[in-house]
């Protein structure tokens, strides 16, 4: 039997996920690139909040390219603002226009 299974759900650490994406806030119009940052604590439920956060900003669809567990804290802003924030169970969404 394995003691310490290598997984994810092991991290010591504080499980922030970031997740990169487009966002639509009209049927058909344009898309904005946007980061969402979380504190979650897997992957699936990653997904569900930022989904959920983006809908309560007004989104109607997203795209979601990839997603990621930060295993550093940004130092470069907004980046640096958006991974406090999820520290501290908020969602952050950094929108690129």
């Amino acid at each position: 039997m394995i003691a310490n299974p290598d997984n994810d759900n092991n991290y010591d650490g504080p499980m922030v996920f970031i997740i990169i994406g487009k966002g639509y806030e009209t049927d058909g119009g344009e898309g904005v690139e946007l980061h969402v940052m979380l504190r979650a604590p897997d992957d699936d439920a990653a997904v569900r909040e930022a989904l959920n956060a983006l809908s309560e900003e007004g989104f109607i669809e997203a795209d979601l390219d990839q997603i990621g567990m930060l295993t550093e804290v940004p130092s470069d802003e907004p980046h640096a603002s958006a991974y406090k924030g999820a520290l501290e169970g908020e969602v952050a969404i950094i929108r690129f226009r």
